[in-house]
């Protein structure tokens, strides 16, 4: 133990232990609040040739957690009669699905929020697959900036997966939609104006949204390795959701370490920087209502099934978050994001009074990581893919 871990939670520290030990993670690092007040616990390296250990305060890319502070900027902006969940794109940004499947005028800010726009999986774009998911091309582009339009461009580049409404999609491209509707109700950078209505608002000190040719932290955070790759030589035109473990690079392969890299691809969706420390807060302001009133919270809330979506299995999503329930029956509530490298999951009850925020900086083993740890904190697992 080093000098920055929490006595006590054997069983939390025993499943930190083997995830490293045993499933191959360069490490992890918990940190839970409950009546108790705050602990925290680590394992393994946050930079694995220094050998430097994981601490407290360190920043973290949190990947699709961003996709929570669109939503809670986009129901900030209601609330200020700005905009309106029920407008369309069409509404905000006239012209902008032209040449496309998609009807802009059908489309709602609440589709885009909720994951049920019909846009399909950004993240199978021809042009990221291409630009990010090979190692020799991640290497090659990964400080290459995306202007906005390219990233709304690359959302539309292929067909709708429904119509909007009729079912949940998880899509980086709807949050992009969302973060240019932001900038036109407002006039201000999409960036600003997520500090301004929610992370000044909860006092968020070490948190940021990445500017469009920002790569770091602005502080101390653990190195990022990554291994999920393509294996070269895959056409990108043939990777699918339903088949692209298959076309995987060898896993014995060693990790690249891709801690600076340009994430303006994520335009919306994730490129928020934050502490374990500061999304506990986050969180409990949005599991309890802490920072959004009544109506815009039950918006946020109000969640749709995702079956038969290749995500999440057991899972509720609502607007930028969900609600996972354990094997036990527990529901918790809050959010995870992976990409590159790094891995984030902040969960907590529905009263806000337990909750658990972890990190690992490895994106090849994730999920068996983290639910390791929940089950060892909540005493059931919870995460599964779906089909």
């Amino acid at each position: 133990m080093t000098e920055f871990e929490s006595p006590g939670r054997d069983g939390v520290r025993a499943a930190m232990d083997t995830v490293v030990r045993e499933l191959g993670a360069p490490s992890i690092a918990v940190r839970i609040q409950d009546e108790h007040g705050a602990w925290f616990g680590s394992a393994g390296s946050a930079d694995t040739v220094t050998g430097a250990p994981r601490v407290p305060g360190e920043r973290l890319h949190t990947g699709s957690i961003s996709k929570a502070f669109t939503a809670a900027t986009v129901l900030r902006l209601e609330t200020e009669g700005r905009l309106d969940l029920e407008d369309t794109v069409q509404d905000w940004l006239p012209g902008s699905m032209d040449g496309s499947e998609y009807d802009a005028a059908k489309i709602t800010i609440r589709h885009l929020l909720n994951n049920s726009s019909g846009l399909f999986a950004t993240g199978m774009a021809t042009e990221i697959q291409r630009r990010a998911m090979f190692r020799s091309a991640f290497d090659a582009h990964r400080f290459e900036v995306w202007p906005p339009a390219e990233v709304l461009r690359v959302a539309l580049s292929q067909p709708p997966v429904g119509a909007p409404g009729e079912r949940f999609w998880y899509s980086n491209g709807g949050f992009a939609f969302a973060a240019a509707i932001v900038e036109k109700a407002t006039g201000n950078s999409f960036e600003s104006e997520v500090d301004r209505t929610v992370i000044a608002p909860l006092g968020l000190r070490h948190t940021f949204t990445r500017h469009r040719e920002e790569t770091g932290y602005r502080g101390r955070h653990p190195r990022a390795y990554a291994k999920i790759f393509l294996r070269e030589g895959v056409r990108p035109e043939d990777v699918r959701p339903d088949n692209w473990g298959e076309l995987m690079e060898d896993a014995g392969l060693p990790p690249l370490d891709v801690t600076e890299a340009n994430t303006s691809w994520g335009w919306g969706a994730a490129n928020v920087v934050s502490t374990l420390d500061d999304l506990t807060t986050f969180f409990h302001a949005m599991i309890t209502g802490g920072l959004l009133p009544e109506r815009q919270h039950r918006a946020m809330w109000t969640t749709i099934p995702t079956a038969g979506s290749h995500w999440i299995a057991n899972t509720g999503y609502g607007l930028g978050l969900y609600e996972l329930t354990l094997s036990n029956g527990l529901k918790l509530r809050g959010s995870g994001g992976q990409s590159f490298g790094t891995c984030t999951l902040v969960l907590g009850t529905p009263d806000g009074r337990h909750t658990i925020a972890m990190h690992t900086n490895n994106d090849w083993a994730p999920f068996p990581i983290l639910d390791k740890i929940i089950e060892a904190e909540f005493g059931a697992s919870g995460f599964a893919l779906q089909g």
